[in-house]
């Protein structure tokens, strides 16, 4: 009895270790993804991620970068971190997070097939999609295509050519910078002189442009892509010295689901992640992975080769500034 009694002991410990080791197990194939990347994108993304590992259960939270990183901000100060995952196309805020010490390094297993646009690359955060800015023009009224940057400053665009304002969309702020690095002050005045428009957010001004109010403007790719499937008489043209922007993601460090956050980051950056990438109109990181015709969207390495080089730490550094001068030029 004696003997059968230890038997029926052992064999409720192991009943109750298999349940805490399966409790645990579960717990690390959870996966929370901050994001500002469009519903159907993450959304596409969840799905092919669900059939290719049902083991993890992911969920996320899409909305505007600077409601994320205000989110983030507060939960760092609870010491509650409720993400595993951030991805967004705010690069300046993963250098801002990285020197917070908050990013748990890691380099994707498919690193050699990745083009990586990030300068002194250590693994903190990795490029996903490449996001370009080109001139988004109306098709009914404007017929030949702008070619250069220079062409907007045409009378043709006298008063009718609009920017989002730089103080509410970073993306506006990254390319106002890189554009001002490469052809100066002299080109953001010019683009005022010829009666150039400060609108608020990207959406806002591609919408004026599709309406006719403007005719052209400063566009970002997805944005004008998704309107133009949707109908809108729109066309993106882009100038030999191109605004590429990188996406990245990252980890946070003190995940309690590490294993399940770099599943997730390695799916996205293979080829069947990159191919749902460039379905949705955006410029994979791979270049095996082609972006439909349709998008009419240049090569990957075509871009890069074209891109304005970005010097992030600059960007931050002189951000205040150089949204206090473009709105005090915009304004006058």
């Amino acid at each position: 009895m004696k003997s059968h009694r230890i038997h029926r002991l052992l064999q409720l410990s192991c009943f109750a270790l298999a349940g805490l080791v399966g409790f645990a197990v579960q717990a690390e194939e959870k996966l929370y993804v901050y994001t500002s990347m469009k519903e159907s994108l993450i959304g596409e993304l969840k799905k092919a991620f669900a059939t290719k590992h049902p083991e993890v259960k992911m969920d996320y939270l899409s909305t505007g970068a600077g409601k994320l990183m205000a989110k983030i901000a507060a939960e760092i100060e609870s010491g509650k971190l409720l993400a595993d995952i951030l991805w967004t196309s705010e690069v300046p805020d993963f250098y801002q997070l990285k020197a917070q010490g908050v990013w748990q390094p890691y380099v994707p297993k498919e690193i050699e097939a990745l083009e990586n646009p990030l300068p002194d690359y250590d693994g903190s955060f990795t490029a996903v999609r490449l996001g370009t800015l080109g001139i988004a023009y109306n098709t009914r009224l404007v017929k030949e295509a702008p070619k250069t940057w220079a062409d907007v400053q045409k009378p043709l665009f006298k008063g009718v050519f609009g920017i989002a304002n730089p103080a509410l969309s970073g993306t506006a702020y990254m390319s106002i910078s890189l554009l001002v690095k490469t052809f100066g002050w002299p080109y953001i005045e010019g683009l005022r002189a010829n009666g150039a428009r400060m609108g608020k957010g990207s959406g806002q001004v591609i919408d004026d442009t599709a309406s006719g109010d403007l005719l052209a403007c400063l566009a970002v790719d997805y944005i004008t892509l998704d309107k133009m499937d949707k109908g809108a008489t729109l066309a993106l043209a882009y100038p030999p010295e191109m605004l590429v922007i990188p996406s990245p993601i990252a980890i946070f460090k003190g995940s309690q689901n590490t294993v399940a956050a770099r599943k997730f980051v390695d799916f996205v950056l293979s080829r069947e992640g990159q191919t749902i990438v460039a379905n949705e109109g955006a410029l994979p990181v791979r270049t095996d992975v082609k972006v439909p015709d349709r998008f009419h969207l240049p090569p990957v390495s075509d871009a890069l080769k074209r891109a304005i080089k970005i010097d992030y730490k600059q960007l931050m550094a002189e951000k205040e500034a150089t949204i206090k001068k473009f709105t005090a030029i915009m304004q006058k």
